[in-house]
């Protein structure tokens, strides 16, 4: 067994508590940014104005949705105190992935900006962030998995950890799933990192990304505790399934691996016309 005994409450600021998992979700944001402005560096497609105005859209829609999926997921928590809605605590990942895209997706409609171009630049970023968003949820012990016997099953051992409560003998290990889920992240940045420009048309990374992220949550949610959504499926579950079958059928259809010539021609910025 591996014993956890950080405190999720980081520090306090007069009486509100800090807490890890805020800590790390705005770390992970951060990251997002950071990535996405270095991309701009290297893409003559992109620029700064660009990824600012599309953070200022794409954080407040994660937010909402990430927000609106959990309450939906969680409705018998909140069908008797709906007050609770607005400024409880609660978020899902598939809500911010989701609910940022359709965001800049809107904005990329007025700008008239390549949304599958920004995607793609991003993607990488994306999915670095989730990784840096799991490292507060291994801390706070929220998203826990079911009761294991393996060697490495975690035991939180602090009365501020959800799993405490849920299984307050400390005697009770259970799959890590949110620490498995940050490996898995991890080489999930490298293929896509690997992968880089080789894919067409655009959106194409974007939507690999979405694939390798739906089967980890299909697989993954079997390991841990959850509401049944639909089909004994957990929301995350569902919602994985469906955009796996969007993304398998977009990527057979439409995506293709682009040769080292077109690759190199689409690098090279145009030529300037001559002086008249």
């Amino acid at each position: 067994m591996i014993y956890v005994n950080i405190d999720p409450i980081a520090f306090y600021i007069g009486s509100r508590p800090i807490g890890w998992y805020g800590i790390m979700v705005a770390l992970a944001v951060i990251t997002l940014i950071v990535w996405a402005a270095l991309s701009v560096k290297k893409d003559p497609r992109l620029t700064y104005n660009m990824i600012i105005n599309a953070a200022l859209v794409g954080i407040p829609s994660a937010v909402i949705f990430s927000r609106l999926l959990h309450v939906i997921d969680q409705w018998d928590l909140y069908k008797d105190n709906l007050a609770s809605i607005i400024g409880g605590s609660g978020l899902t990942i598939w809500g911010a992935v989701l609910g940022a895209a359709l965001g800049i997706w809107i904005y990329s409609r007025f700008s008239k900006i390549s949304f599958g171009h920004l995607a793609d630049a991003i993607s990488p970023g994306i999915i670095l962030a989730q990784a840096i968003g799991r490292v507060g949820c291994t801390i706070l012990g929220d998203d826990y998995g079911y009761p294991t016997t393996l060697p490495w099953g975690f035991v939180y051992t602090s009365p501020n950890s959800p799993a405490f409560q849920k299984y307050p003998l400390m005697d009770t290990p259970t799959h890590p799933v949110v620490t498995y889920e940050i490996f898995y992240c991890l080489i999930i940045f490298g293929i896509l990192v690997l992968l880089r420009k080789k894919l067409k048309p655009d959106g194409s990374l974007f939507l690999v990304y979405l694939a390798f992220y739906s089967v980890w949550r299909i697989g993954s949610d079997f390991l841990r505790e959850g509401t049944d959504f639909l089909f004994g499926l957990h929301q995350a579950q569902f919602i994985g399934v469906i955009v796996l079958i969007i993304c398998i059928v977009l990527i057979a259809w439409r995506t293709r691996w682009v040769k080292k010539e077109e690759v190199t021609v689409a690098d090279e910025p145009p030529a300037e016309k001559p002086a008249a």
